[in-house]
């Protein structure tokens, strides 16, 4: 699954001894793993020191290390890479061994890592251990606590973990740009005592946000709010992993947030409990039971749950355009608008257009044409017809008989018998419900079919 770069004894590499510092020479580099998949790989399991079970990442993996004395050594490669949102886009990212975001990197507390950081990137950069309690000269704030990592250098930077958790890493030099552009990553540090917040699945991943005009390739970086790809490690539904679980499994998931709002993450069918943040473990006595757990800017969220309703569980965040994909904000609203009237008003100007949204904007099984390397805004279908998502949205599959570290997915839920919604026969009388208010009659429009704008909608350009 892995391929190794090698990045010693060769001129191209351009890594120095100096960079690295006295302490570690440059023949003592470790190998670079990279990945070229974007599907979740198989946990990593320990092959010394203390046991502990190792998290899955959502279409990603976990960065393998070599032990060097009393050193867990790991090497990251900020670089550029491609990254196939879903299956039909594709965005030209940075990030690090060959993925955006980055692969999760696992230790243990009381371990002494030593992380080698490569920098392949056209400008300078650094590695920031968000959340992490580390020496002041090994915090990764470009200018503040080290110099910056120029392109073609290694650094190195080497640190006791100190406490348990879920912790992330990203640059902290030119920290806008980089970071809009994909580079980020999820740190675990597990406990050292195995009977600690113990879980039998334990899956991780971290939000980031893009504006990628339909039909590019290329971020706009300089994007603060009006973002249109939402995703959970760089993919959007319904090309994001779902995450397998065995009926009576205790399931931790681990979210990490990076982009420039808020994400209110919801379970369908369980309730949870937060048990930890990027601050630290939360008290049994302080959890209480959610199914929304809200995520802030720079923040991480785990939550615990009991796997005990079986079935397909939908995982999303909650606020609605963050479901959607290439989603056009600049959209009017024509719910309510006559469609008639209005197709043949547009037909004079443009003849082959489509008038959608006088009954919302429900796709179903439609197929529209679209620009290269864009998709859908709703997409994505199930075992009874369209899901209508996209964005930030996946699903929790719990079944009976799947193996300890059976990850693979079990296809859609059968339901028993006589478990499923369905439709009856009953036809009602229609109530009196109030008409939408209608613009007033005049010279210009005898017939007063347009609606008036309704409190709350842009009608905007109607």
């Amino acid at each position: 699954m892995l391929s190794r770069r090698h990045f010693i004894g060769t001129a191209a590499a351009v890594i120095s001894a100096n960079a690295v510092t006295g302490r570690v020479q440059a023949a003592n580099i470790p190998e670079a793993p990279t990945m070229d998949k974007a599907t979740m790989q198989p946990p990593l399991h320990p092959t010394s020191g203390p046991d502990y079970r190792p998290v899955v990442t959502l279409n990603g993996w976990s960065l393998p290390w070599r032990m060097n004395g009393d050193w867990k050594e790991f090497h990251l490669v900020a670089e550029p890479v491609v990254r196939e949102f879903a299956d039909g886009m594709k965005a030209n990212l940075w990030g690090y061994n060959g993925q955006a975001p980055g692969p999760t990197i696992e230790a243990v507390e009381g371990d002494n890592v030593r992380i080698f950081v490569t920098n392949r990137l056209p400008e300078h950069t650094t590695v920031h251990w968000h959340g992490m309690i580390v020496p002041n000269g090994m915090d990764g704030v470009g200018g503040l606590n080290q110099p910056h990592i120029k392109p073609g250098k290694t650094f190195v930077y080497e640190f006791e973990l100190k406490k348990s958790g879920t912790f992330m890493y990203h640059p902290h030099s030119d920290e806008m740009v980089q970071m809009a552009m994909g580079m980020m990553g999820m740190f675990i540090v597990h406990p050292r005592d195995p009977a600690f917040h113990p879980v039998d699945r334990d899956f991780v991943f971290i939000m980031s946000t893009y504006l990628i005009d339909p039909g590019t390739y290329l971020p706009k970086v300089n994007e603060m709010t009006d973002f249109n790809m939402w995703t959970f490690n760089s993919r959007v539904f319904p090309g994001i992993d779902p995450l397998p679980v065995r009926l009576g499994d205790r399931v931790r998931v681990r979210v990490g947030n990076l982009t420039m709002t808020n994400h209110p993450i919801h379970l369908h069918g369980h309730s949870f409990a937060v048990s930890c943040t990027d601050g630290g473990w939360v008290p049994e006595s302080a959890q209480w039971p959610e199914v929304t757990t809200d995520v802030p800017v720079g923040a991480v969220r785990a939550f615990d749950l009991l796997a005990d309703n079986p079935g397909d569980w939908a995982l999303h965040c909650h606020k609605a355009h963050h479901t959607m994909n290439a989603m056009g904000h600049d959209m009017r609203n024509f719910i309510g608008v006559s469609k008639p009237d209005l197709a043949r008003a547009i037909g004079k100007l443009a003849p082959d257009a489509m008038v959608m949204g006088q009954a919302g904007v429900a796709m179903g099984d439609m197929e529209m044409p679209t620009p290269d390397n864009t998709l859908m805004m709703m997409t994505g279908s199930g075992q009874f017809g369209p899901i209508e998502m996209g964005g930030m949205f996946t699903v929790m599959k719990i079944r009976e008989g799947l193996g300890r570290d059976d990850y693979a997915d079990p296809g859609p839920y059968k339901y028993p018998a006589g478990t499923i919604a369905y439709e009856i026969e009953a036809p009602m009388p229609e109530p009196p419900r109030q008409q939408p208010t209608k613009a007033p009659a005049g010279p210009n429009n005898p017939k007063a079919t347009k609606p008036m704008p309704m409190k709350g909608m842009d009608m905007k350009g109607m």
